[in-house]
C-alpha cells in the first residue's frame, strides 16, 4: 500500500497500528513538521518510540538529557535518531524549520531492560553498496542503519535510511521477508519522483510519500535528476525477528551477487 499526503505543520499521521492497513504494519508512522518556536511532546504508555531527524534544527529532551541536533539535509549528513522505551516523555523544540520521522510500536519492556538511547551522526555509518561495477553501477546506493536486532535486541523495530541516487535502483536486487516494512520518502527536490514495487503492486513515489510492504519482492528506483532519502522501518514479528532476513523465490530466473555481502540473491525477471 502506498500513501501520499499533503503534510501540514504539526503531527502528520500515516499509519496507526490499531487501525486499517496499520494493523498489518504493526507500527505507527508519522512525519512531524515544525517551525521555529514550535514544541511537541511525545509520551506513549505502551509503545517504544523512535524519532529520526530528516532535516532541521531542534532540541530533544528526555529523561535527564537535553541535546541540540542540527542536520542540514539527509543526503550529505548522517541522521540523529532518538529511540526510547514506553512511558518515556520526549519534548521536541524546533529552532528552525524541521522534519522528523516518527515510528512507534508496542513493547512491554521498560527501563533499564530497554535502554533509551540517542544515536548521533557519529554512531551511524554510511555504507556504500552496489559498487565496483555491479549491474553496470545501476544499483549504487548508500545504506545507514540506526538500530537493528544486533544493536538493539530489546526493540521490536528496526530503523535506518537509504540514499537512492538519481536514476538508480535501490532496495535491490528485489527481495522479500515476512516482517512488515515501511519506506518513507524524502526527495532532494519537492517535484522529485520515482517508482516502487511492493505487495505485487507498482506505484509512483513522491516527496513525503509512504509505502507499507507486507508481502512479495520489493525494490525502488528514482527518476534521473532526483535523489531520494527514504527511511526504512521494519517491525519484528513475534518469535521471528528481522535478522537481515532475505527470502529467495524459486521462480526467480537469474542470479546476481551484491558485492557488499556474502549472499547470492535470486531476482525476478522484469525487475
Amino acid at each position: 500500500m502506498y500513501m501520499d499526503k499533503e503534510v501540514k505543520r504539526g503531527y502528520n499521521e500515516y499509519l496507526r497500528l490499531d487501525e486499517g492497513e496499520g494493523k498489518d504494519g504493526m507500527m505507527d508512522v508519522a512525519l512531524l513538521v515544525m517551525e521555529a518556536g514550535d514544541t511537541y511532546t511525545i509520551e506513549e504508555a505502551d509503545k517504544e518510540v523512535a524519532c529520526l531527524l530528516f532535516d532541521g534544527d531542534v532540541n530533544m529532551a528526555w529523561d535527564d538529557q537535553s541535546v541540540d541536533m542540527v542536520r542540514p539535509n539527509p543526503f550529505d549528513y548522517n541522521p540523529w535518531c532518538l529511540h526510547v522505551c514506553k512511558q518515556t516523555k520526549i519534548v521536541i523544540t524546533a529552532k528552525g524549520p524541521s522534519n522528523i520521522y516518527v515510528q512507534k510500536t508496542l513493547n512491554d519492556k521498560v527501563a533499564p531492560e530497554f535502554k533509551n538511547r540517542l544515536f548521533t551522526p557519529d554512531d551511524t555509518d554510511t555504507w556504500a553498496r552496489g559498487t565496483d561495477g555491479v549491474l553496470q553501477n545501476c544499483i549504487k546506493r548508500d545504506v545507514r542503519t540506526c538500530f537493528d536486532l544486533d544493536i538493539a535486541p530489546y526493540s521490536n523495530m528496526v530503523l535506518g535510511e537509504v540514499i537512492n541516487l538519481p536514476g538508480k535502483w535501490s532496495s535491490y536486487p528485489p527481495h522479500s521477508h515476512p516482517q512488515p516494512e515501511v519506506y518513507f520518502y524524502r526527495y532532494d527536490k519537492p517535484m522529485g519522483y520515482g517508482a516502487g514495487w511492493g505487495n505485487g503492486e507498482l506505484y509512483e513515489t513522491h516527496h513525503n510519500g509512504c509505502a507499507l510492504i507486507t508481502k512479495d519482492c520489493h525494490s525502488q528506483v528514482t527518476a534521473p535528476g532526483y535523489a531520494c532519502c527514504y527511511a526504512w522501518g521494519i517491525r519484528h514479528l513475534p518469535g521471528d525477528p528481522w535478522d537481515k532476513t532475505r527470502i529467495d523465490d524459486p521462480t526467480h530466473e537469474w542470479l546476481v551477487k551484491d558485492d557488499a555481502d556474502e549472499h547470492i540473491w535470486k531476482c525476478p525477471t522484469g525487475y
